[in-house]
């Protein structure tokens, strides 16, 4: 269960010395810090869980969100997360793992990803479609509908049939939020190639 810290006061008010308890809680292992004022009491946890209490808003994408999609080949040991306005890119790194966030256009960010419920347990994550051009967006520009095609099939080693899978109305809805060469390439190549 995660617990924040004004839970843990109320919690432990009876206390004398509630910051004690909780350092007491911690050593013993009852709790496990998850981030500055952020606990929980299970260590087996999944990392997705938390990824949106550690730094938000946010939604699991990029790398990870790919990998749970099995878009891309490679595995993911990060908890990849999009959040906006937050101008740099933050990380963090508890006994659950590495969380790593990073900004996308807020345009774009409102759209496009779900909520997960397991238990008491929720995250929220993006849909193969907005991680794709969450990817997109962070990755180096492209010139030509070519070398979208080559950064999709090549450099992300996307297979071909998995990406035809992919709702193309969704791609084609996500894309003009981002302003960005790789995602108006993305459009291109769609409505040339994938859709005639």
């Amino acid at each position: 269960m995660i617990l924040f810290m004004a839970e843990l006061k109320e919690k432990y008010g009876d206390h004398s010395d509630v910051y004690g308890k909780i350092a007491r809680e911690v050593k013993r292992g009852n709790l496990i810090s998850v981030s500055h004022g952020i606990y929980e009491t299970d260590r087996n946890t999944d990392g997705r869980y938390l990824a949106g209490c550690i730094y938000g808003p946010s939604y699991l994408s990029f790398e990870f969100a790919l990998a749970e999609y099995d878009l891309i080949p490679e595995a993911v040991y990060s908890f990849t997360s999009a959040t906006f306005s937050k101008n740099k890119r933050k990380f963090y790194k508890n006994e659950f793992g590495n969380f790593s966030y990073r900004d996308i256009p807020r345009d774009a960010y409102p759209f496009g990803y779900r909520l997960r419920q397991e238990g008491e347990y929720t995250c929220q994550m993006a849909s193969p479609e907005k991680a794709l051009c969450d990817k997109l967006y962070i990755m180096p520009p492209v010139r030509s509908v070519r070398d979208i095609k080559y950064m999709l099939f090549e450099n992300l080693r996307i297979e071909e049939i998995d990406f035809l899978n992919l709702s193309m109305d969704d791609i084609l809805y996500f894309a003009p939020l981002y302003h960005c060469n790789n995602l108006t390439y993305l459009s291109k190549f769609i409505e040339r190639e994938v859709l005639p």
